[in-house]
């Protein structure tokens, strides 16, 4: 067996089991989970209906790159939203089965092993996948703690030269998860500089991109901050998904755009890797892509519930309103581990202790002390876990 599947570390949901295992919630309360980051909201039917309407594309092999359509709905979007000139279809964008494999996937294509100790530069708290990808194309992770105290904000300015000489990816998360972060040009500017002078590749995951508070100022998205910058796209992707943006996790579907001699040999990979998107799906996907009245929708009920339940929790722990995304980063002041067994033990409510999230890196856990709400619950459900947090 390959000795880097050695390295993987359990994925937080499970540690959060292992730390559940033997524990009755108290029955006296309905459970409400708000641990993980799966949209609850309902699918729209324009969806729906495009994915049902097609399942005659179940008889076909889809492409890797996908029908044409799909891509033109895709660079239409990108064009609208980041207000860029369009992409080109053929070369600088793929449609994949979700960001999450992308963002696997894309570091075994880009990590160059013969190369000694290449290295994966990425956040922490991060989303696990970027460690496991890191360790699976034979890298070494090196973590940039973001904390309160420096905004959330990745401090390449700490990375040693010799980290810096052998960097090969950096996985950015913006808007940040679990943090809310959203990165501004001036960062995007130092990141670009560094990939110039070390000519390491920025894989941008951008999936929480749509979830936003203010509809006049969407997040600062990676190719717009270059295109500002009056930069190209060279050695830069991004991964976007609908799962956040549309309500559909469970469609596995979403796309990576940039720099075209990137994306060539990363569909060179994925065409051996098997994972062409269902025809269906690329259907369902165009109408979603084309449509963002259900978007600004979803938005509002996020908004809705982070404007009723913030003001309630900032004082009890110490949280803030995020620039985006759906999650609260709370400061407990306990162990978050302790927070998180003893309110799920008393009153039946799940949330993620961020120690799970990150690991310890330059002498401390960024994530320690900390946990993750996901407000993906409907606006009562979110009240009421909000109102059993208040009295645990």
């Amino acid at each position: 067996m390959n000795p880097n599947l050695n390295k993987l570390q359990p994925y937080p949901f499970q540690r959060l089991r292992d730390l559940f295992a033997g524990v009755t919630p108290n029955p006296a309360y309905k459970p409400i989970n708000l641990s993980i980051g799966e949209p609850k909201h309902a699918t729209p039917a324009l969806i729906q209906e495009a994915l049902t309407h097609n399942l005659a594309g179940l008889a076909n092999y889809p492409t890797t790159a996908g029908i044409p359509a799909l891509r033109e709905a895709i660079s239409a979007w990108i064009s609208r939203r980041y207000q860029i000139p369009a992409l080109d279809i053929d070369k600088e964008i793929i449609p994949v089965n979700g960001s999450r494999e992308a963002l696997f996937a894309f570091a075994q294509a880009v990590i160059n092993d013969s190369r000694p100790a290449p290295v994966v530069i990425s956040p922490n708290p991060f989303y696990q996948i970027y460690e496991g990808a890191a360790f699976l194309a034979g890298a070494e992770p090196y973590y940039l703690n973001t904390l309160p105290e420096n905004d959330f904000a990745m401090d390449f300015d700490g990375v040693p030269e010799t980290v810096l000489q052998r960097t090969q990816l950096v996985y950015l998360c913006s808007p940040g998860n679990p943090s809310g972060k959203i990165m501004s040009l001036e960062q995007w500017r130092q990141v670009f500089e560094l990939s110039d002078r070390y000519g390491f590749v920025i894989a941008a995951d951008e999936c929480y991109s749509e979830i936003y508070f203010d509809e006049g100022n969407p997040p600062l998205g990676a190719l717009q901050a270059a295109h500002r910058l009056g930069r190209d796209y060279t050695r830069l992707v991004i991964f976007s998904s609908l799962s956040k943006r549309s309500n559909v996790p469970g469609m596995r579907s979403g796309f990576v755009a940039g720099d075209a001699k990137v994306l060539e040999k990363f569909l060179l990979y994925r065409t051996y890797h098997g994972c062409a998107m269902n025809p269906a799906v690329q259907a369902a996907s165009i109408a979603a892509w084309n449509d963002e009245a259900h978007v600004a929708g979803n938005r509002r009920q996020y908004a809705e519930k982070f404007k009723a339940v913030t003001p309630l929790l900032q004082d009890k722990i110490e949280v803030g309103m995020p620039d985006a995304a759906f999650y609260l980063w709370g400061r407990t002041g306990i162990p978050d581990t302790e927070f998180a067994l003893r309110l799920y033990r008393d009153f039946n409510v799940t949330v993620l202790p961020g120690s799970y999230l990150a690991r310890k890196a330059h002498g401390i856990n960024p994530g320690k002390n900390f946990v993750r709400l996901a407000l993906v619950a409907s606006l009562d459900e979110c009240m009421e876990a909000t109102s059993r947090i208040l009295r645990a």
